[in-house]
């Protein structure tokens, strides 16, 4: 397979991927029955906008709601309110359309239909401090745990014993009314309570469990951010909570479906895919030198799988930011394959974001190939020293071999893909 050809296929394979949880596709056929009363829309995330239209596009009667999203993901709605907001890092529009989405669902009845669409990246946009945190507080703690490596279950364990509308507060200020997640997972393991911080979806997790979260990454908090956390005085909804007794939530797309989706591509261009887990974790780099050591281990012995093959997987890595890089998971990850590699002959590789953002960057990811060491050096650029840096869009970015996809409006994480061609190119 020649390198043009690894490329055209592990695209294919990410907008297969990609393909298979947009809201258009997955949405339709997960709608509640119509209630005799009000409906009511509402939700956050990255591809809460695309579910608004599609949910309007298939919603047979009334309807009204207020949707927040990630500024440039705004998708034009008759009905639905959207609202634009910041995102790793909160700002005041997120706040103040949490503020006006509590006010929309409280006092409504039994009859009334509260559909919440949510998904990735609703932890960020649907902010709404608990009382005495002001948003520049939340705004520190959130800048510190993006920078910790924490993985996104300790970051949403914070999120949520700061929040005055997540971790099932939403849906508890909806009660008695009816309440409808239709979820798209972007977390490992697709636990509903975890994506966008849970905001209809019960909260197992503690205060103290957040406080120890804070501990275990040395994060140093503001005042009024260590005195709610140690007052503790107003705990999430937790399961079996009266108030979410008629709340259900459904997960409409997920990781594994959309692995499952690429490794049909994969197939049908006479690779043999193999899907090595939908949930991995552990800081980017480290899983890198891990795939490499897979990849070696099928050229050289044909183990796990012998070439060609295409081995897959998802999940969200972290990246501990100690350069002055602006990280990125996905193309950190392919910094560290990279160099463990070291130019072994026919792999390909990609990894990106699948919803076009690697970290902070309005960048998916990038490919790499055999030539990829060699190119960096012929340009004077150490590889290694980008790594230690954090500064794989930068490295990437040189050689040109960056994945540029713009919005896509949905979000289930994390795909990589490494190609292994059965003679070398």
């Amino acid at each position: 397979m020649t390198p043009e050809a690894a490329r055209q296929l592990l695209r294919a394979m990410l907008d297969a991927a990609i393909a298979a949880a947009m809201s258009d596709r997955c949405l339709p056929v997960a709608l509640p029955e119509r209630p005799k009363g009000r409906t009511i829309v509402v939700g956050a995330g990255k591809a809460s906008a695309a579910m608004a239209r599609a949910f309007e596009k298939a919603w047979k009667g009334p309807l009204e709601g207020l949707i927040v999203t990630r500024y440039g993901h705004d998708v034009p709605c008759e009905k639905i309110e959207i609202v634009e907001a910041a995102h790793p890092v909160p700002d005041d529009s997120g706040t103040k359309a949490a503020a006006r989405m509590l006010a929309v669902v409280k006092g409504l009845a039994t009859n009334d239909l509260v559909v919440a669409l949510i998904s990735g990246g609703g932890s960020a946009l649907l902010s709404l401090p608990a009382p005495g945190i002001s948003v520049e507080d939340k705004r520190a703690v959130s800048r510190a745990l993006l920078k910790s490596g924490a993985p996104i279950s300790d970051m949403n364990c914070v999120r949520k014993h700061l929040s005055a509308i997540k971790g099932g507060r939403l849906a508890a200020a909806a009660h008695p009314a009816r309440v409808v997640s239709l979820v798209i997972s972007d977390v490992p393991g697709d636990d509903l309570a975890a994506v966008a911080s849970g905001p209809t979806v019960a909260d197992p997790t503690t205060f103290a469990e957040a406080r120890a979260v804070i501990a275990k990454y040395g994060i140093e908090v503001p005042p009024a951010v260590k005195r709610h956390l140690e007052t503790a005085a107003d705990e999430t909804p937790k399961p079996g909570d009266p108030r979410l007794a008629n709340a259900e939530a459904c997960l409409i797309a997920s990781p594994q479906k959309s692995l499952e989706a690429a490794a049909s591509v994969a197939q049908a261009a006479g690779m043999t895919p193999v899907i090595l887990g939908d949930a991995i974790e552990g800081e980017a780099r480290e899983v890198g030198f891990v795939m490499a050591g897979i990849a070696h281990q099928v050229r050289r012995f044909g183990q796990p799988v012998a070439p060609p093959c295409a081995l897959i997987s998802g999940g969200e890595t972290t990246v501990t930011v100690r350069g002055n890089g602006a990280g990125g998971r996905n193309v950190e990850f392919l910094m560290a394959l990279a160099l463990k590699l070291n130019g072994a002959p026919a792999i390909h590789a990609l990894a990106a974001d699948t919803d076009g953002i690697d970290g902070a960057r309005e960048v998916a990811g990038a490919f790499i190939g055999p030539t990829t060491l060699s190119r960096a050096r012929e340009a004077g650029i150490d590889p290694w020293a980008a790594l230690a840096d954090n500064d794989g869009h930068g490295f990437f970015a040189a050689l040109g071999d960056q994945i540029v996809t713009g919005p896509t409006l949905t979000n289930v994480n994390d795909f990589r893909a490494i190609l292994i061609g059965a003679q070398p190119d």
